[in-house]
């Protein structure tokens, strides 16, 4: 089911205004919230995040209006959905031919969502090493911008060399995340995951791995990490907000260690604070 500015869209085609930017452009950003019995987890966290996003693409939420009609988007979307995720996205809106945001914006926003029989959480995948550096100067790598073609394009190349995800490293070379998750890493009693500067996503579920860790025994921190550190780690996790937590069995063809132990004390918590 899809939401277009607040109205409801019969199948998957509506009236679209073919100059917004989100189309041409790129120009917006999106959220996507697992939900559990109608309400979204972690759903104050994703109404911030998301306009948050907004405001760091120069989108002002209050003058917009844009906080009300995000909070709306997301709770038309997760109403009597028993198991699923959704999505809110926000464009820039129409404007005129060229690059230069227009002055005054008239943001497009569009809820969708979808019905899952079975939740991806917890589910072990593989990393391929992706040759696309993660750009950690740019604005969007810490936000959900809807430029995401490096992620489609790493994640297909992924695919075909039999792995699930991409994972990227920045410019300086150290480990920024994967194509739809952050990445973390275990060393000994510490749970560590690259800091926002590296060009990683704050993600929700990264954030309540840092605040849960201590609940298992595990210092958590936001440190540089490179590939080595993955190879030689105890074990190596990815979260997001549907996935939340998915141990990572190799990259590429290099196989990297497990911890039980450590990924079901840390899965109990979530699965918890998730409501599974």
């Amino acid at each position: 089911m899809i939401w277009l500015n607040g109205e409801p869209v019969d199948g998957t085609r509506a009236g679209f205004d073919l100059t917004d930017r989100g189309l041409l452009l790129g120009d917006g950003v999106f959220d996507t919230a697992l939900v559990i019995a109608g309400a979204p987890v972690w759903r104050e966290e994703h109404l911030r995040r998301l306009c948050a996003a907004c405001d760091a693409i120069g989108l002002d939420v209050a003058q917009c209006g844009l906080g009300q009609r995000i909070d709306q988007a997301m709770a038309l979307a997760a109403a009597g959905l028993a198991a699923g995720s959704i999505r809110v996205t926000v464009t820039r809106g129409a404007g005129p031919r060229g690059v230069a945001p227009p002055a005054l914006a008239a943001p497009t926003v569009i809820a969708s969502r979808v019905t899952m029989a079975t939740l991806p959480a917890f589910q072990p995948l593989s990393l391929w090493l992706s040759p696309v550096r993660r750009n950690e100067t740019s604005v969007t790598s810490r936000i959900k911008s809807l430029a995401y073609l490096d992620n489609v394009l790493e994640t297909g190349r992924a695919r075909a060399a039999g792995c699930d995800e991409p994972l990227f490293l920045n410019t300086c070379g150290d480990v920024a995340c994967c194509g739809v998750g952050n990445i973390f890493a275990l060393d000994g009693r510490r749970l560590l995951t690259p800091p926002v500067e590296a060009g990683a996503l704050p993600g929700l579920a990264r954030a309540a791995l840092l605040r849960l860790a201590p609940q298992a025994g595990l210092a958590a921190a936001a440190q540089a990490l490179t590939l080595e550190d993955l190879r030689r780690a105890d074990a190596v996790f990815v979260s997001n907000s549907l996935r939340l937590l998915a141990p990572a069995t190799r990259i590429g063809d290099g196989q990297l260690r497990q911890s039980p132990e450590v990924f079901a004390r840390l899965r109990a918590m979530l699965a918890t604070e998730a409501g599974i």
